[in-house]
């Protein structure tokens, strides 16, 4: 680097030549991840070759950090505004990267990489944060309690999807735990003297079924049975289930809830059960998309080849997230990056495999330079007044 400040054609230049020196490194740890799946707060091995690479390529990492054993935190950069770029890498069960984690991590890494040979030149601090468990437990939250983002100036990630969608609408939502507790008894000899804590179970999903009705468009809710009973020929006398409760906001969130309760609290009645419900993980809220770093990312976006559609144009679905979280108290931005995977959504095997075909090394490609070229923009511009919280 000379002395002289950089233009914005020489600075990206610069961010595309150091990201592809290391493109090929990030295909190949994308491929591992997929090959090697970890559950939340079990990404050892990840959350180690993430922040290796990341210390091997100019960063000052710490790991773990914040209290959490698979987080990290690198740091590029001495001074000004601090810019964090969200690295999640936990899987799914069953499915292992069918979210796309992979794509996410090594995006993220790329983009830092891309970044850190600019930071002092820029004036800006780049930080890759590790963030685990976003998959149902909530990293960012407890990172956020940690003090992670306390003096953020800005905040990002790209997601990868089944088409591309510049300002994805993020829904609030919240985990349970319902149990049922009725008595025991013999199914065939005495069915009577039993309390059918399944009977209570298929009551409280029916009472949601019904109250579908009277939800608006963005309300959602989901469930799994985790226990149903011992034995076929005992009355079942516990049952566990688990429920995901979500809306387009925190206040619908809240109104909706007890609705969703007083459907429990009906099967218990009716059948003659006790019920308990138990919040779990944390809650998540939101997302709101920062409008002056959406502007600049859709120009970046477009700039490469990869024009994108606004949710409103693109008519999608939506999700959660905790970087919900993280968009109420940080200016943020969080893109999907379509991977011409066909009929495959997130959530399915198939979504997995194609996270290391050519549609998915073009998302982490394109992730990569796309929010490189968006801090680039934010310092040269000077743009951090004009952020808001």
């Amino acid at each position: 680097m000379t002395d002289t400040t950089i233009t914005e054609a020489s600075s990206k230049a610069a961010a595309r030549k150091a990201f592809g020196k290391v493109e090929t490194e990030l295909r190949d740890l994308s491929r591992w991840m997929y090959e090697n799946p970890e559950l939340g707060y079990e990404e050892f091995e990840a959350s180690e070759r993430l922040s290796s690479f990341l210390g091997r390529n100019g960063f000052d990492v710490t790991y773990p950090s914040h209290g959490l054993d698979t987080a990290f935190e690198a740091t590029a950069g001495t001074s000004g505004p601090r810019v964090v770029i969200c690295c999640e890498y936990d899987a799914l069960p069953e499915v292992g990267h069918a979210c796309g984690h992979n794509i996410i991590a090594t995006s993220a890494v790329g983009a830092g990489v891309a970044l850190a040979p600019l930071a002092e030149e820029l004036g800006i601090r780049v930080t890759v944060l590790g963030t685990p468990a976003e998959e149902g437990g909530g990293g960012k939250v407890e990172l956020i309690e940690a003090g992670a983002f306390e003096d953020a100036a800005a905040s990002m990630m790209v997601h990868p999807g089944p088409y591309d969608e510049l300002d994805p609408s993020f829904q609030a939502c919240q985990h349970y735990d319902v149990e049922f507790f009725g008595k025991d008894s013999h199914a065939a000899f005495a069915p009577e003297q039993g309390i059918n804590a399944l009977d209570a179970f298929v009551q409280a999903y029916v009472n949601i079924s019904t109250l579908r009705q009277a939800m608006v468009d963005d309300d959602r809710i989901h469930c799994m049975v985790t226990h149903g009973g011992d034995a076929v020929n005992v009355v079942p006398s516990h049952t566990k289930s688990e429920w995901l409760i979500r809306s387009g906001s925190v206040e619908r969130l809240a109104e909706l809830i007890p609705k969703v309760k007083a459907c429990f609290e009906g099967a218990a009645i009716a059948t003659g059960c006790r019920f308990e419900w138990h919040e779990t993980a944390h809650p998540y809220e939101s997302m709101r998309n920062n409008d002056v770093m959406t502007d600049l990312y859709a120009a970046n976006s477009e700039a490469i080849g990869r024009p994108m559609p606004t949710h409103a144009e693109q008519g999608g679905g939506s999700g959660s997230s905790d970087m919900g979280n993280v968009s109420q108290i940080v200016p943020s931005i969080h893109p999907m990056l379509g991977m011409d995977c066909g009929d495959a959504v997130n959530h399915q095997p198939e979504f997995a495999e194609r996270t290391v075909e050519p549609g998915g090394e073009s998302a982490l490609r394109d992730g990569a330079l796309g929010m490189a070229y968006t801090v680039i923009d934010m310092a040269e511009q000077d743009v951090w007044d004009r952020l808001g919280a």
